[in-house]
């Protein structure tokens, strides 16, 4: 039986991002008391804000003071998150959260590279966990993610994952899978790998693109060493070579594939890739498509690569 109490609070980090804004709609409609953490306290309705940077420790105390279980999502562009994270979470642990819901990615596993690291210590320092590791977002395509961008601007996608395919997901349906774990009697206890219903190639979803917003979208297929080149110039050179080397990976197959997860925990199928980008590409976001998002923030992804 669960230790956590229904009537208790939720931390959710990054409670402005992509799948925490998400996660916290989720909660409340559910009825659930959200604390919503973000960089400037910014309100969200229904929800008690609270500010939180993870390099600023003198924030910890105030974020994690009530809540018994928490959304975690790590720094964006952290090579060694771990670093920050940990020292969080034995916070945490210490004021009484029992439950923590990890946010990491399908292209790193257990002990791997940077947030790898927070996975593999998480059981050890909560009885009820679990670790999300979805496949590369979808809303990458819709967002402000730096694909988007370049759709916008060029109807252009630049990978270096060549004709490699990849289960994208939707955050709707990662939050659908948060709130599950953040909520039912029984913490999964587990890492869940979430995906689509169908992995497709940077080609397909740039053919899915140009057919549902009626403006040619191409995929231009780069070298790993230039992948390398042009991340390096927004992120530090060994985030970078990280990231272009999940690109080459996907290049060699190890992204495709689908599972089970979203709808063995929501009950329902998962989002396809079309329906995504007809309900977010739609009327005037189409006809944004042209021209640079307003606004534009960073995706709530620990590594870029399954950002959105």
């Amino acid at each position: 039986m669960s230790t956590i109490d229904p009537t208790g609070v939720t931390l959710v980090i990054g409670a402005t991002g992509t799948t925490g804004s998400r996660t916290v709609e989720r909660l409340l409609a559910a009825g659930r008391h959200v604390r919503a953490a973000s960089r400037r306290a910014t309100p969200v309705p229904g929800a008690e804000p609270v500010r939180f940077d993870w390099y600023d420790p003198t924030g910890f105390d105030a974020a994690v003071t009530g809540a018994d279980r928490v959304y975690l999502v790590p720094p964006i562009g952290d090579p060694d998150p771990a670093a920050v994270m940990l020292p969080f979470l034995d916070r945490a642990r210490a004021a009484g959260v029992r439950r923590a819901v990890l946010l990491s990615s399908s292209a790193i596993a257990e002990g791997g590279p940077a947030v790898g690291q927070v996975h593999a210590a998480l059981p050890g320092l909560f009885d009820e966990w679990a670790v999300l590791r979805p496949s590369w977002f979808m809303q990458n395509f819709t967002g402000t993610h730096a694909h988007a961008d370049s759709i916008r601007t060029d109807g252009a996608i630049l990978t270096a994952a060549g004709t490699g395919r990849v289960g994208f997901v939707d955050a709707d349906d990662i939050a659908a899978v948060a709130v599950r774990a953040l909520t039912d009697d029984r913490a999964p206890d587990a890492d869940l790998v979430l995906t689509g219903p169908q992995a497709l190639s940077h080609d397909d979803i740039a053919a899915v693109l140009t057919d549902v917003t009626g403006r040619p979208v191409v995929h231009h297929r780069l070298t790993y060493e230039a992948m390398c080149e042009r991340l390096a110039e927004v992120v530090p050179p060994e985030f970078a070579t990280m990231l272009a080397g999940m690109d080459r990976a996907i290049a060699e197959g190890v992204e495709d594939r689908t599972t089970d997860t979203v709808r063995r925990l929501t009950g329902r199928p998962p989002h396809g890739f079309r329906a995504v980008a007809e309900r977010e590409l739609s009327g005037r976001a189409a006809a944004a498509v042209g021209a640079a998002p307003d606004g534009a923030s960073h995706p709530d992804s620990p590594t870029g690569a399954a950002s959105g």
